[in-house]
């Protein structure tokens, strides 16, 4: 095989490949004795038919398989040959290519690259130096946490007859809405509880302002405007009153902050032991979140180190990731529902957002390609049981089967696959760089 490799830019390469004449034809023999058993020619037994005669039936065919055949398995060979690594192959369409008994094949191959990187310093004796994270749990932290304890065992009971309602406090009201004194449908809510203060619309109304200073027994109106081009015909250009009737005045009863507290929390001996386990947990979770800080900055500087050109394929792909998983996230949101002028206000909305993620595409593909060449260079590989990890980890984190989990990857096929095990090889290449860096001060 001869090959000539040209470089077109920075992370593109044309590859032309030159099949020897010999392999050519080899391979249209290899295809003459395939057809033969394959194919009856009137007058001759299976299998006896003379390969001039299958040549002018089948010539046409047998070129287009041999071609079929050798572009593969060259191309393969001219990959490992050339030492490069491709991200996107753009070969000549086969059906134009000639193929003929003794001659070589010839084909061109343009391959976009991964391109080379010169590692800088992580190691001893030059680690990545990290700002140091000088956080710690406080005993103010612990109040809180119990403080929060405390509120999810509250009870709401009764305030004291004749309470004026204040921010804090919960008023249990109805409300309804009426136009020139008839219901409007639609527009009742009893019972409702409602927390003063809170500032939560209810039936599309802040009530918080009207509820101030009154109590148990009494009443009040509030008046809504509609505009003339409203949707609803029944409001179009009306004005609604909503007439509030408050049933009931309560208040949050937070338990005594006592033994006896701690031991409806758990199994804990007395509220001293609540505190540690509190003060415990919180310290694993800064933990972890002065960990994840000191990663970021170590995943800057890696940024920042190295310099080289992005295959724009890499760049388009993660592009279209990050645009995608955007807007799954918006109609999850509007729940899924859209109309004709919805999807074309997408569509435009799609082409904004690749504007906006773009520089956050080019950093995520620079820095993988960053981390998959330390774990390169450090010999990191991903075993089976690290996968069964991280899938078992993730099906906990989105709280679903192990199962489900395993078959949404493996239902991607096996890029789906690589890609998952790539994530795990990169979070170990910097969680290596992590154990090498050093915290300044």
């Amino acid at each position: 095989m001869k090959l000539e490799v040209t470089e077109l830019g920075p992370v593109k390469r044309a590859l032309k490949v030159e099949v020897p004449e010999d392999a050519v034809n080899q391979e249209f023999d290899r295809v003459y004795t395939d057809l033969k058993r394959q194919v009856r020619v009137p007058g001759f037994r299976p299998g006896k038919a003379p390969v001039a005669m299958l040549e002018k039936r089948y010539a046409k065919a047998v070129e287009q398989d041999v071609i079929q055949r050798l572009v593969p398995i060259y191309y393969q060979k001219a990959i490992q040959e050339a030492g490069v690594a491709p991200v996107l192959v753009e070969i000549s369409p086969m059906e134009r290519m000639k193929a003929h008994r003794n001659s070589s094949l010839t084909f061109t191959a343009t391959v976009e690259i991964k391109p080379p990187i010169e590692l800088r310093d992580y190691r001893p004796p030059n680690p990545i130096a990290l700002k140091p994270d000088s956080r710690a749990i406080t005993d103010q932290d612990v109040e809180k946490a119990l403080d929060r304890f405390r509120e999810q065992q509250a009870r709401l009971d009764a305030a004291p007859s004749s309470t004026l309602l204040a921010e804090g406090l919960y008023a249990v009201v109805t409300i309804e809405g009426t136009v020139d004194g008839e219901p409007v449908e639609g527009s009742k809510k009893e019972g409702h509880l409602h927390k003063v203060g809170s500032q939560e619309p209810v039936l599309g109304l802040v009530i918080d302002d009207v509820l101030v200073g009154k109590q148990e027994g009494d009443r009040a109106e509030l008046q809504q405007e509609y505009a003339a081009t409203h949707p609803d015909a029944r409001l179009a250009g009306k004005v609604v009153t909503f007439h509030l009737s408050i049933l009931g005045v309560k208040q949050k009863i937070l338990p005594p902050l006592d033994d006896e507290f701690a031991k409806d929390c758990g199994e804990y001996e007395n509220l001293d032991a609540l505190k540690d386990v509190i003060r415990s947990e919180l310290e694993s979770v800064l933990k972890r979140d002065i960990e994840e800080g000191y990663k970021d900055q170590i995943m800057e500087r890696l940024l920042a180190m190295h310099h080289f050109d992005l295959p724009e394929t890499l760049v388009e792909r993660e592009i279209r990731t990050l645009v995608r998983q955007r807007v799954m996230e918006e109609q999850r949101k509007k729940g899924g529902k859209f109309s004709m002028d919805d999807q074309i206000q997408m569509e435009e909305h799609a082409k904004r957002i690749q504007q906006e993620v773009a520089p956050g595409a080019q950093k995520r593909v620079k820095l993988a390609l960053v981390l998959e060449a330390i774990a390169d260079k450090e010999g990191i590989s991903v075993s089976e049981q690290e996968i069964e990890e991280e899938f078992t980890k993730l099906a906990k984190g989105l709280q679903v089967p192990l199962d489900d989990i395993r078959k949404m990857v493996e239902s991607g096929g096996d890029n789906s696959l690589q890609e998952f095990e790539d994530r795990i090889r990169a979070e170990k290449a910097l969680q290596l760089v992590y154990q090498f860096a050093v915290i300044q001060g």
